[in-house]
């Protein structure tokens, strides 16, 4: 059954950019911000993380955390930040795409669909959204929204 707004956000334990595992976990207490990317060094997803990270202070200002998660590897991650100038967040490894199947984001053939989840600081989902087409992608004005 697919993750929908009041259901617990699954849970979730990655490997990411700057040497750690991250979990859902570590982010109780805060809202947090999940964003599923298709790929590294794609157009639309560059355009994406670029804008979140220039526009980060506005969900600072609300407490908020945020994680990028793709399928590619940590150490295409961190060439990917290297090449970007670094993001204001952490990039996620889904390599077996086990978070991607947890809150229903994979399309029919098995590939990421753009999507962005907001959790609350109790784990629970506030906000869903997933993309059919992946050109566009949620505004940080929407997860502000979603945060209030």
């Amino acid at each position: 059954m697919p993750i929908t707004v009041g259901s617990p956000a699954p849970s979730f334990d990655l490997p990411g950019t700057g040497g750690r595992n991250y979990t859902l976990a570590e982010f109780r207490g805060h809202p947090l911000v999940i964003a599923f990317y298709p790929g590294d060094n794609t157009p639309v997803c560059t355009v994406q993380l670029n804008t979140y990270t220039k526009e980060f202070d506005e969900l600072g200002a609300l407490d908020a955390r945020l994680v990028a998660i793709s399928p590619q590897s940590v150490e295409s991650h961190e060439r990917f930040s290297e090449k970007q100038g670094g993001f204001a967040f952490p990039l996620l490894a889904d390599e077996d795409k086990e978070a991607g199947k947890a809150y229903g984001i994979l399309g029919p053939l098995g590939f990421y669909r753009r999507s962005v989840f907001v959790v609350s600081a109790e784990g629970i989902v506030k906000y869903a959204h997933r993309s059919l087409v992946g050109v566009t992608f949620t505004k940080t004005d929407e997860l502000v929204k979603a945060l209030s």
